[in-house]
């Protein structure tokens, strides 16, 4: 897992897994994958996927890379408090999964809890074991 500066700004973890390198063979078998580990945690919640991909392909105006063969985002929350209002800003969390032809690339945006990213970084990193 490596952490990069996206664009600039948006501080990102991203992992590359070989198709080779996992039994999950598509977006939809790593997101139930995901889904059950959110549904196992104590304190997340699982909200809704969407497929970004089909949404930018239903657009006129729509790009996608042409190495870029699916990508989905599962959206879900971390917060057992709410300590300001300036915080509903970075909530909720998602991890987006891309399917290129040969491999799986999972991202997410680095979250202001130290613990939460930890188990995201978990997550993502069980998959090339799954």
């Amino acid at each position: 897992m490596k952490q990069i500066t996206l664009m600039e700004k948006y501080p990102v973890n991203t992992l590359e897994i070989n198709k080779s390198n996992t039994t999950l063979k598509s977006c939809d078998e790593i997101l139930d994958n995901l889904q059950e580990k959110i549904n196992a945690h104590p304190v997340a919640v699982y909200i809704a996927t969407f497929d970004h991909y089909t949404h930018t392909k239903s657009l006129e105006v729509g790009e996608i890379a042409k190495d870029i063969l699916d990508a989905k985002n599962i959206v879900f929350c971390f917060g057992k408090m709410l300590p300001k209002p300036e915080l509903m800003g970075v909530r909720p969390r998602s991890i987006g999964v891309c399917e290129t032809n040969d491999s799986f690339v999972i991202s997410f945006m680095e979250a202001p809890n130290p613990d939460a990213n930890k188990t995201m970084q978990e997550w993502a990193q069980s998959i090339a074991n799954a």
